[in-house]
């Protein structure tokens, strides 16, 4: 038993220790780390009793769970607002994605009126199916600009610029999808580990004695093979989604990751 807590002690501080380096690097200190790791617990440890039966566990439970004692348990049973928005939900990554998803199909899409004007696709057209109508589309329009996922060619015309949703110019949604990307990864290999279903594509190269040039060719094949396969997958999708009505119980997320670091000194 000790060695198992050992084991899994030691898989959780090579996880952690980049998302360390991050809170360090954004200006978080021990007293935030220690209030976000008791709030985790004590949502973790709730949903894991709700998995066994039990809808709403007990303060002494979910003492036992976390080793949190009971005043800090009855402190925390809220759980705490993320201030961070979800983006699988927002209007202009769905947008984004199914103009993407066009645009691939016919280039010529990639350009695009911004307004409706009855003669062939808009940006309006696009944003009003992907969205359902929820959002005015030159929110939409305002929104992808700002996270440089497109630009105006003139007042009438839009064009996308990009070939993925990932917002760098905007720091609050750099960080949300930072977080969730890295949330779902983690959450296919812990799955794995703890044998909750079954198993769950997760796989990775390692090859260390190269050079900046050999890093710079795989990262770029990688870049390649991705774009082919994102294309792809945003197809499949698509079709999926709308074959279910948008109505399907389940969610799916598909990412790639490369990481380059120096041989020497890299901590364990």
């Amino acid at each position: 038993m000790q060695d198992r807590l050992s084991w899994a002690q030691s898989a959780c501080a090579r996880v952690m220790r980049p998302l360390v380096r991050l809170a360090l690097g954004m200006g978080l200190k021990h007293p935030h780390l220690e209030t976000m790791l008791r709030d985790l617990l004590l949502d973790e440890a709730t949903r894991l009793w709700q998995r066994q039966g039990v809808a709403s566990p007990n303060i002494s439970q979910l003492a036992v769970t976390t080793g949190l004692n009971r005043k800090d348990v009855t402190a925390r049973v809220r759980r705490p607002a993320d201030p961070l928005p979800h983006t699988e939900l927002s209007a202009a990554a769905k947008t984004f994605t199914r103009w993407f998803q066009l645009a691939s199909q016919d280039p010529a899409l990639q350009r695009l009126p911004v307004a409706s004007t009855g003669q062939g696709l808009s940006f309006e057209d696009v944003a009003r199916e992907a969205s359902r109508g929820d959002v005015h589309h030159r929110a939409v329009l305002d929104e992808l600009m700002r996270l440089g996922m497109c630009v105006r060619v003139d007042s009438a015309q839009v064009e996308l610029t990009s070939e993925g949703f990932v917002p760098t110019a905007d720091l609050q949604s750099t960080l949300a999808f930072l977080g969730d990307n890295l949330r779902d990864h983690a959450g296919a290999a812990v799955s794995n580990a703890l044998g909750e279903g079954p198993l769950m594509l997760e796989r990775a190269v390692f090859a260390d004695g190269l050079s900046e040039t050999d890093c710079d060719m795989v990262h770029q094949l990688m870049r390649q093979r991705w774009t082919a396969m994102h294309r792809e997958l945003v197809g499949v999708l698509s079709e999926a989604i709308t074959r279910n009505g948008a109505q399907g119980p389940k969610r799916l997320r598909v990412g790639i990751y490369l990481y380059q670091g120096d041989r020497e000194g890299e901590p364990e």
